[in-house]
């Protein structure tokens, strides 16, 4: 597989992970895909994800088919194990890898072609087999690697670069995931970042088999009007059927301590707070003695937890102007509006 390095100058101010990576750390080679190719978002998406999640790269396994879609696995995570395996064969790699090693975190990057054909069965048992991976398709409905032939996931009717119509039912892999049991199915546009980072973290975190079908156009030899995998067809036709985003799995903090004990918990994203339980000869009635006490304990970085501060005797709006006990909608029209006479009582009065 052809490949270019890419430059290891990088400014040294770079955002660092909590592993102390940068995203450099996650690229891979130089693409040799066509100039806009939409496989190239999808690298970037996956560096992305994988520097945000803090993922070692040593602890990744990249595997791939055939196509212009198993070369994505050279665009990212250099440092990461890779496999290229023959057409379609993929997921008996990738299931194999996981029998015999559990502890890697296993992405398969393959195409249309690669899966929809050639792959099919291969496709289905490793759902079956709930493989513990990310499956991911990046699908432009044609070859472009043989010149733009028609696969199996181009939509019935949808014509060529040359003109020619398909006249095929396409094979939907979502739907195809979702019957046979996949336990994360999404969807996503490779111009759509802001979408497919979040559902790529996703998907890794998942424990079983992910699978995103990425709609990405090939520029070359289908990205034109009358291709319904084209970017000016799918940004016409997109329709996100939420909002979502990516909060990682966390464990509930909890902390017992004793009054007038001071407790330090770690939080989930390494910074620490310092924790100060009322003592119980506290007054909790004295409220220049609660003003004090925080700003005390404020300036050595404790935060007060309990009771701080009760008024025995609050005194109330409603006591403060005498207002109708009941509620103004419950009033009767009479009370709500006395008439004339008492307007008129009340502008005497004034005069």
């Amino acid at each position: 597989m052809s490949y270019l390095p890419k430059p290891k100058i990088h400014h040294p101010q770079l955002p660092k992970n909590t592993l102390g990576l940068t995203r450099r750390d996650y690229e891979g080679s130089l693409s040799t895909l066509c100039a806009g190719c939409g496989h190239d978002s999808v690298s970037a998406a996956l560096i992305q994800a994988c520097f945000e999640l803090d993922l070692p790269p040593h602890r990744v396994g990249k595997l791939s088919g055939i196509g212009c879609s198993s070369k994505t696995p050279t665009y990212f995570l250099g440092p990461a194990h890779g496999f290229n395996s023959v057409h379609g064969r993929m997921p008996s790699i990738a299931s194999g890898a996981a029998a015999a090693n559990r502890d890697l975190v296993y992405i398969g990057v393959s195409g249309d072609g690669d899966t929809a054909s050639i792959g099919l069965g291969q496709f289905i048992h490793a759902i079956r087999r709930g493989v513990n991976m990310l499956y991911l398709v990046e699908n432009n409905g044609t070859y472009g690697l043989t010149k733009g032939q028609f696969s199996a996931t181009a939509d019935v009717g949808s014509k060529s670069k040359a003109g020619k119509a398909n006249p095929y039912t396409p094979i939907d892999l979502v739907q195809l995931a979702l019957q046979m049991g996949a336990g994360f199915v999404a969807r996503s546009f490779s111009g759509d970042k802001e979408q497919l980072v979040p559902l790529l973290k996703a998907a890794i975190a998942y424990p079983g088999f992910a699978f995103i079908d990425v709609i990405s156009p090939c520029v070359t030899f289908n990205n034109h009007e009358a291709s319904t995998k084209s970017y000016s067809h799918i940004r016409r036709h997109d329709r996100p059927v939420m909002a979502a985003d990516f909060v990682p799995l966390a464990q509930e903090i909890t902390a017992a301590y004793a009054p007038g004990d001071r407790h330090t918990v770690t939080l989930h994203d390494g910074s620490m707070l310092h924790l100060k339980k009322l003592a119980e000869d506290y007054d909790p009635y004295d409220r220049i003695g609660a003003m004090n006490y925080l700003q005390r304990h404020q300036a050595d970085g404790s935060v007060l937890t309990g009771l701080l501060y009760l008024d025995a005797e609050p005194t109330e709006m409603h006591a403060m102007l005498g207002t109708d006990a009941a509620a103004l909608n419950s009033l009767p029209h009479a009370s709500l509006c006395p008439g004339a006479a008492q307007l008129d009582a009340i502008n005497a009065a004034l005069r």
